[in-house]
């Protein structure tokens, strides 16, 4: 086999990808502190069409070296927004519409593999910081928390790599 070239894989330009019909997701990165994971999801965002993603708290946001390092250009096609405090992100996405679900391993938590999103349905995500995960009065104030089911020893996962699971998830259903 060999393996595509950039030509062959049809790559939108950053003004084509805005003009395409994006899932109806939003992304919030509450309180992330690595450069290098906002900017991977900026690129997971970007690859799966979200409608946009939410930068709250010590979430940095563009433009930065750092997170361009790992975004490689998707700080420039995905829409997004700061908020000071995440639930200000949250008050503003519930007041559109937006059923709210925390990325969190909490008691009564559903499983990701187990929540079937609504197709006619509008959803936010929010993933929380490397250590404390989505903030407590976050998680109190969403919808609900969906949670990646995990059998190895560590039962944690990087904030990047557990939204792009999510992102993955909500795009095989709504796309």
């Amino acid at each position: 086999m060999e393996k595509k070239t950039i030509w062959e894989m049809g790559r939108d330009s950053v003004e084509e990808f805005k003009r395409k019909r994006k899932i109806p997701l939003v992304v919030v990165l509450d309180n992330v502190r690595s450069l290098n994971n906002i900017g991977s999801v900026f690129r997971t965002s970007d690859a799966f069409r979200i409608e946009q993603l939410c930068l709250c708290g010590i979430t940095a946001t563009p433009p930065s070296a750092e997170i361009h390092k790992t975004a490689l250009g998707a700080e420039d096609s995905v829409e997004w927004r700061y908020f000071t405090d995440t639930m200000d992100a949250v008050a503003d996405l519930k007041s559109r519409g937006y059923t709210v679900c925390a990325l969190e391993q909490v008691n009564g938590s559903v499983p990701l593999d187990g929540f079937c999103p609504e197709p006619s349905g509008r959803y936010a995500v929010i993933a929380g910081h490397e250590v404390n995960g989505v903030a407590q009065e976050v998680v109190d104030a969403a919808d609900l928390c969906l949670e990646i089911p995990q059998e190895g020893t560590k039962h944690s996962l990087n904030v990047a790599v557990s939204t792009a699971l999510a992102i993955w998830h909500f795009y095989l259903s709504l796309r």
